[in-house]
């Protein structure tokens, strides 16, 4: 572990832009990806790589050996809704990551799904082996993996063609009052803080469209399904926060009103649709997941206290 001090006169400093001008051997991406980890305390707190420094600080960088190349299968239990020779579709647990990255070696979907299909090791990337695409962790549902290099080459045209069909269930904050509508606004990455992403404008971030519909509203809360034209980072969350109704238990961008009634271990956000064409036999896979037990705490709790529910109405 390094530890370092903040002299006065850096006072006033970004902490990644302070660590960067010091720690020469790290590359400023790589010294952010150590701060959203975790991995870098002031004080023995956790901040933002845009973080103020005062001056006097003590700083503690712990920098992780580097991941070896190759990932390490971990026998996992997996909810499996489709699988053949060429593709497979799980349905991820909230808590749980997609792939290894700062601070998240272990505990990985991408290494569960290497235990329990071993031959997807040389199908795309090392560390994200037959992964063409991702859910935040705090986010449950389906995800689609290729078990074969033809697979993963069309599954991955098929996202960019805009052609694979995302459905989510959303509990968001406050009462939606139109019965449906589209965001279609460019996402980028924050202009202060890099570890958010955020609504651009044009020319300053990639276009996203997200479509939704009202399915029930509580007094302070609506339930929404949501369907992605496109696959921005945190584009759901993003675009729902963006109009005023963040999804319940997101704190990044949910803030001031991100805590959920009950406790939920995740966002209320559950991808439970997917469909796409089949890589080899060119017909349509559709697969639907369950709502989680959590969410369905969570819409119990709401619908038991909350007389002023009516399914579509403002």
């Amino acid at each position: 572990m390094t530890v370092l001090t903040v002299e006065p006169a850096s006072a006033g400093a970004r902490l990644d832009r302070w660590l960067s001008a010091r720690l020469t051997a790290l590359s400023r991406a790589r010294l952010q990806s150590l701060i959203r980890g975790g991995l870098v305390r002031v004080d023995g707190s956790v901040f933002k790589a845009a973080h103020r420094l005062r001056g006097g600080e003590k700083i503690e960088i712990e920098v992780p050996p580097p991941m070896e190349e190759e990932l390490a299968p971990e026998p996992t239990a997996l909810s499996v809704l489709h699988e053949d020779e060429h593709v497979l579709v799980v349905d991820k647990p909230a808590g749980m990551v997609v792939h290894p990255g700062a601070g998240r070696a272990r505990g990985t979907l991408a290494a569960a799904i290497l235990a329990h299909a071993p031959t997807i090791a040389g199908v795309g990337g090392p560390r994200r082996p037959g992964i063409v695409h991702r859910l935040d962790k705090n986010t449950s549902g389906l995800l689609v993996v290729a078990k074969t290099a033809q697979a993963y080459d069309a599954l991955v045209a098929q996202l960019a063609a805009r052609t694979v069909t995302r459905r989510y269930l959303a509990v968001v904050h406050g009462r939606v009052q139109a019965n449906e509508g589209i965001v279609d606004a460019p996402i980028g990455r924050h202009p202060t803080d890099r570890v958010k992403m955020a609504v651009r404008p044009v020319g300053r971030g990639k276009r996203a469209i997200t479509r939704y519909r009202v399915l029930e509203r509580f007094a302070h809360f609506t339930l929404l399904d949501v369907r992605l034209e496109t696959g921005r980072t945190h584009q759901i969350r993003v675009h729902l926060a963006s109009l005023g109704h963040p999804v319940v238990g997101d704190e990044v961008y949910g803030k001031p009103h991100s805590r959920p009634p009950i406790a939920l271990d995740g966002y209320a956000l559950h991808a439970a649709e997917l469909a796409f064409v089949h890589p080899a036999f060119r017909k349509v896979i559709e697969c639907s997941a369950p709502v989680p037990a959590r969410i369905e705490r969570l819409l119990s709790h709401l619908r038991n206290s909350d007389s002023t529910s009516f399914p579509g109405k403002p």
